[in-house]
């Protein structure tokens, strides 16, 4: 059995792609989850570079440095977090839920995400929501209110500072330009 870490799996039609990968090159799937797809056998380095080469094609990489490899799995938690604020009415901290999803105490991940990933843990989150607020804006079925509560902002008017200085405009002059500055979440 092989377990990979995979770079930019950020979305459930991320993991459907490198499912199709691993099938399209023989490999039997036992698990996989946003950064990482279990195959039931080993692999060969010859095995490793056909996999890298069909993902690289794709759009994401293959983690083979473990430093690499918490890193992503700290972005793509905080991707989940995201999604757990959206369904939870009184959502955990993100240190709380970061600690109980990697089991690492929170100092570490936050001074390990802020020196191997150029930005502190808070700001990419920021930078998270933000785009989340954007799509959000883009389907225009809710309220900037409704935006700010389901994502659990303090108050609309501190969701609105925040898009602001993010983005460098406010929400309505956003969603009056149909979204044209809108990331995925593996660009940020």
């Amino acid at each position: 059995m092989t377990t990979l870490q995979i770079k930019n799996m950020v979305c459930d039609r991320c993991v459907m792609t490198v499912q199709q990968v691993m099938e399209d090159l023989g490999f039997e799937v036992e698990s996989i989850a946003l950064g990482q797809v279990v195959i039931a056998e080993d692999v060969t380095s010859e095995d490793l570079e056909k996999i890298s080469e069909k993902l690289v094609d794709k759009g994401f990489e293959l983690i083979q440095k473990n430093d690499e490899a918490l890193l992503e799995q700290i972005k793509v938690q905080l991707i989940d977090y995201v999604k757990y604020l959206e369904n939870s009415e009184e959502p955990d901290k993100v240190s709380t839920f970061l600690e109980s999803n990697l089991h690492y105490n929170y100092s570490y991940l936050s001074k390990y995400f802020s020196d191997h990933g150029g930005v502190t843990i808070e700001k990419y989150l920021i930078n998270l929501k933000i785009e989340r607020v954007k799509e959000l804006l883009t389907y225009d079925e809710l309220t900037l209110s409704e935006i700010a509560w389901k994502l659990n902002y303090s108050s609309v008017q501190y969701l609105s500072n925040q898009f602001k200085k993010t983005v460098g405009m406010s929400a309505t002059k956003f969603k009056k330009t149909s979204g044209v500055a809108r990331k995925t979440y593996d660009a940020i």
